[in-house]
């Protein structure tokens, strides 16, 4: 299992990747620490558990959370998030404005660059302050 998730790049080849692919990465391991969270805390059955993730990943909340972390951030952070949020997607949101997508797109643009350098420590304390 360890080959399939080992990240096999270095810090230099990750700050040139696309920051729409950090958001990749990034909306798969914030999809996964919900899905972990809920089901460790919660007794709720799949459907109920679908239904409450949603409230956590929908580009809105993850809008709503990037700008109450933002202060908490470092400079390399709100660097990553700049780079995100102007990154250029050709996609059209289906169930939140444009600027909330900026910026889900920026938070999870954030959550991956931190998976993706193996910053695990602050990748954990983001994820905590985020939902916690």
């Amino acid at each position: 299992m360890e080959d399939y998730i080992n990240l096999k790049k270095d810090e230099g080849e990750v700050n040139l990747m696309s920051p729409l692919t950090w958001a990749y990465i990034g909306d798969c391991v914030y999809e996964l620490y919900i899905r972990t969270k809920l089901v460790n805390e919660t007794q709720m059955k799949p459907h109920a558990l679908h239904m409450e993730s949603i409230k956590y990943v929908k580009a809105k909340a993850q809008a709503e959370i990037l700008e109450r972390i933002y202060e908490n951030l470092n400079e390399e952070e709100k660097d990553i998030v700049r780079r995100g949020r102007n990154a250029e997607n050709h996609h059209l949101p289906k169930n939140a404005n444009v600027q909330e997508y900026m910026y889900s797109t920026a938070y999870e643009g954030l959550i991956g660059y931190l998976y993706l350098t193996k910053q695990t420590k602050r990748l954990q304390e983001i994820l905590k302050i985020s939902v916690d």
